[in-house]
């Protein structure tokens, strides 16, 4: 589980976040929201143990964080960013068995090439396997990626996902797929940490939501309780109206703005 106690992380005089607590817990799939500036992606990287927070407390599995052997954190959390530099053309296949470097040393055994292809298999790539990464579209590099953290935390139990909008590139379909695969995950046990921008995405796949503003939690909870309609307009300056969804059960999210652009 990751316990974060009022965390605040500035950065000279600039507050990024201040005083956020929550819990992510395995078996729940917990989405971070807010508007572009929020603190999203500093507090996915406190959590990674990139960076450290300026005040509070951050423990995961009952330990402090900070006292984590980078090691030990590799084989039990992966951590899937928004950039994905790449000076090398790998296959897709080679890529996705980087995520097994914390288990194996020297060459990668058959269960390591059997967990690759179940990651692949998982996002749809199976077919993709000997494909060069550079070639691939911008969503089906993310879908790699994904596979790639699937990978390297396949054995640890619990293990967690911390995802930085994964969605990005993504069409209607795999945007499902992807949350879908996340929700497996979570039925298996596994603690998923999201960062995404559909609120109504969010609404219909979260356990629980955090909703963060100027870098202050705005509320935290069940989805029916947070993504409120007062609560979205504080958020992201914009009217929204609540209705009930015709498949799910949760709201769904229509915007009304109110202004020309």
């Amino acid at each position: 589980m990751f316990d974060i106690q009022e965390v605040s992380y500035r950065i000279g005089r600039k507050a990024l976040l201040q005083q956020v607590s929550f819990c992510a817990r395995p078996g729940e799939l917990l989405v971070i929201l807010g508007a572009n500036g929020a603190g999203k992606s500093t507090l996915l990287r406190l959590l990674s143990g990139d960076l450290l927070p300026s005040e509070g407390s951050i423990y995961f599995q009952g330990q402090p964080l900070a006292r984590q052997s980078p090691g030990e954190l590799a084989r039990r959390r992966a951590v899937l960013t928004q950039q994905h530099t790449l000076a090398l053309a790998f296959s897709v296949e080679e890529l996705v068995m980087m995520g097994r470097y914390p288990r194996f040393r020297g060459q990668p055994s058959a269960h390591d090439h059997f967990v690759v292809r179940a990651a692949l298999a998982m996002v749809g790539l199976t077919d993709m396997a000997q494909r060069s990464y550079p070639t691939l579209s911008g969503g089906e590099q993310q879908r790699v990626q994904l596979a790639r953290v699937l990978a390297q935390v396949w054995e640890a139990d619990p293990g967690y996902l911390l995802l930085d909008e994964p969605l990005t590139g993504l069409d209607l379909h795999h945007q499902h797929r992807t949350l879908a695969v996340a929700r497996e995950l979570v039925g298996k046990g596994f603690g998923v940490v999201a960062v995404l921008h559909d609120l109504n995405l969010a609404a219909q796949f979260a356990d629980q939501v955090l909703l963060l503003h100027q870098g202050h939690p705005l509320a935290y909870g069940p989805p029916a309780e947070v993504l409120t309609a007062a609560n979205i307009l504080t958020a992201f300056d914009l009217p929204v109206q609540l209705v009930p969804h015709p498949s799910h059960d949760c709201p769904l999210i229509v915007p009304c703005p109110t202004v020309n652009w």
